[in-house]
């Protein structure tokens, strides 16, 4: 009896710390750029025990008011079109997954941009049931303490457009030669459009689904009624 006390005491201890560290990052992340992300971690950590692999790791923060509008816009098309409407969850986006998942349907997530961003930013990238129960912890959180819009901000910072190519910015530097307050409705778009796969859809040499894909996120905000700048 003394060792399960002992052991449950530092259960309690283990998550009265987990709580404060977590709650205390994600306060201090509200005000202050992502400096690695364990997503990056975790690919540099690949790297040490792979000889074979070699990516460059390319990243460079941006703030909002310094991402065109029209890539806001097209994540938010492309990913969660009730991004400002809902408390980080989709909850009929969820059923619909599941819904198609169970038919044997090609597998779609209903995850939404605060769930994708509280993984990437705070979480590693394997799948489990604890890490899918953090990511619902940690949306609740940054929807909790962050604006919509830090949300996006961090979202487009940390967000993987090809591989070892995180943000927005780097991804627009690397892609199209340009800082991320250039780009075009095109550009944003595409960039949008390989964000389910940023490994297997490529935005330099872009597939028939891709351009599809790119063109349908343009009617999406058409429909949505937001407008692109051009």
């Amino acid at each position: 009896m003394a060792i399960v006390g002992l052991l449950f005491r530092k259960i309690l201890t283990f998550m009265k710390w987990f709580f404060i560290i977590s709650i205390v990052s994600v306060i201090l992340f509200r005000f202050i750029p992502i400096p690695i992300t364990p997503t990056m971690l975790y690919l540099l950590g690949e790297q040490a025990f792979d000889s074979e692999r070699k990516v460059v790791l390319k990243k460079d923060w941006e703030s909002l008011s310094n991402i065109s509008p029209n890539m806001k816009l097209a994540v938010i098309a492309a990913e969660d079109q009730l991004f400002y409407e809902h408390f980080g969850f989709d909850f009929a986006a969820i059923r619909k997954a599941i819904r198609n998942n169970e038919k044997g349907r090609r597998l779609k997530g209903g995850s939404t941009i605060s769930q994708q961003t509280a993984k990437n930013a705070f979480l590693l990238p394997h799948r489990s049931y604890m890490r899918k129960g953090l990511e619902a912890y940690f949306t609740i959180l940054i929807e909790l303490l962050w604006s919509k819009d830090r949300i996006v901000e961090v979202y487009l910072n940390v967000i993987e457009f090809g591989n070892g190519i995180y943000g927005v910015e780097a991804a627009a530097q690397h892609f199209f030669k340009k800082p991320a307050s250039k780009l075009t409705k095109d550009e944003a778009a595409l960039l949008a459009a390989v964000l389910p796969n940023p490994i297997r859809f490529k935005v330099d040499n872009p597939s028939s689904y891709v351009l599809r894909r790119k063109n349908w996120i343009k009617r999406q905000i058409g429909r949505m009624g937001l407008g692109l700048n051009n």
